[in-house]
């Protein structure tokens, strides 16, 4: 374990040691759940056999449907509770995809960020996009929402609106794996700093989001925004889309990346399917905020600091 510690005010410590995360950018998406759930298995499957080992597995947004407001509701399913457990549940008590993500990671024995999914809040009938993250066991450990939903009108260019059909979740998710702290966020998540400062100050090393930008906001802001949520907080920023798919209505923008804590893209990828392999080093985000110590040159004396309400 690599402890860093900090002594500004609710600046919790840096728990990490080094890790291989993997994002799979998945392509040949289409409308037949079951296809996509079988290309996701396979993607994690192959992810999980290369060398050396990733600990933590990635998938994209919203990659077990089309990515429209029409068919959220039509695709949604049941998230079961934080803590349930591989085959715990009864059939009514999960969806497909679930069970799926379940298996994946028991199978793969790796940490699973498994996307996004629509899923269907059975007592209010609230369609949220969600991202469940499982340990090596199938357990599901983490839950979140995505918070900001994705209304754009971008004259001449793109105009979407999420919240015609889902409803935004009301809580930042973080979770803790053996290799460290992850903060979690949604695609449009990521235009929102507060959120990854929250992370970073609770001791993330990581901000991953499941992502899918459009060809119009892709080209403007994708690598621009994993860039500056990682020199803002000093932190490591992840991002998975789908790849494009050139008969979609809605076009991915594809190219998955991630940023290091000094701001540098360690890889990327275009917009063809494919998995991106990148080494997570806790050394060079305490060398980092050594080297530049905005973390601990904040002045909560002159402004508010957003995160002191989640230590």
């Amino acid at each position: 374990i690599l402890p860093f510690s900090s002594n500004t005010t609710n600046m919790a410590k840096i728990q990490a040691t080094p890790f291989r995360l993997a994002l799979l950018q998945l392509g040949g998406l289409t409308a037949s759940k079951a296809s996509n759930i079988s290309i996701a298995a396979k993607a994690v499957a192959s992810a999980a056999a290369s060398s050396p080992k990733p600990q933590l597995i990635v998938l994209p947004e919203i990659w077990n449907s089309p990515y429209a407001v029409s068919s959220f509701r039509e695709y949604s399913e049941k998230v079961p509770e934080v803590g349930s457990k591989w085959r715990s549940l009864k059939e009514s008590e999960e969806g497909e995809t679930i069970k799926a993500l379940r298996e994946m990671a028991r199978s793969s024995g790796c940490w699973l960020i498994g996307g996004s999914i629509p899923e269907r809040d059975e007592k209010t009938d609230d369609i949220y996009n969600t991202c469940t993250v499982y340990d090596p066991e199938g357990t599901l450990v983490a839950v979140h929402q995505k918070v900001h939903l994705f209304d754009i009108d971008i004259p001449g260019k793109q105009t979407f609106k999420e919240s015609d059909t889902l409803t935004g979740g009301s809580h930042l998710t973080t979770f803790t794996a053996p290799f460290g702290k992850i903060g979690l966020g949604i695609c449009y998540d990521i235009r929102f700093p507060e959120m990854a400062m929250i992370a970073a100050r609770q001791g993330c090393i990581a901000m991953i989001y499941p992502a899918a930008f459009n060809t119009t906001t892709g080209p403007m802001h994708w690598t621009l925004l994993q860039r500056a949520r990682a020199v803002d907080n000093e932190i490591y920023v992840a991002m998975c889309s789908p790849a494009r798919h050139p008969e979609a209505a809605y076009q991915a923008y594809g190219h998955s990346s991630v940023v290091n804590p000094v701001g540098d893209v360690v890889v990327e990828a275009d917009h063809e399917p494919t998995t991106l392999y990148a080494d997570i080093d806790p050394e060079l985000l305490a060398t980092t905020r050594r080297s530049i110590p905005v973390t601990v040159q904040r002045r909560f004396d002159v402004y508010p600091d957003v995160s002191s309400s989640f230590q």
